[in-house]
C-alpha cells in the first residue's frame, strides 16, 4: 500500500495536496525500481478518507495519464485511514521480464 508519507523526511504532510503527490510520486518511483513505466499500469484503487474531496487525486492522476485513452482503470473508495493519511494506493501493473 502506497502512502502520502514525504519519501525523505517519512513525515506524513496535513493536506490532501501534498498526500497526492507523494503517493503519485512513489508509483514513479516504484515502477522505475521495477523498469516499468504508467503504461504498465493496468488498475489503480484509491482509499480516501474523504471520498468526495478528489480535485488533488484527480490533479495528479491527469498529470500521470494526461491522455484519456491510455487510462488505467480507477477505483476510489471511502475508508477509514490511521496515522493522519487521508490517502492510501495500491496497483496492478503488468511488468515484461
Amino acid at each position: 500500500m502506497l502512502t502520502g508519507r514525504d519519501p525523505l523526511t517519512r513525515e506524513m504532510p496535513r493536506d490532501l495536496d501534498r498526500q497526492c503527490a507523494n503517493v503519485f510520486g512513489h508509483v514513479r518511483t516504484l515502477l522505475t525500481v521495477t523498469g516499468g513505466t504508467p503504461d504498465d499500469i493496468l488498475k489503480m484503487t484509491f482509499y480516501l478518507a474523504d471520498p468526495q474531496d478528489r480535485e488533488a487525486l484527480n490533479r495528479e492522476w491527469l498529470a500521470m495519464f494526461p491522455d484519456p485513452t491510455c487510462r488505467p482503470a480507477r477505483q476510489a473508495l471511502a475508508a477509514q485511514l490511521d496515522g493522519g493519511a487521508l490517502v492510501h494506493c495500491d496497483l496492478l501493473a503488468i511488468l515484461s521480464s
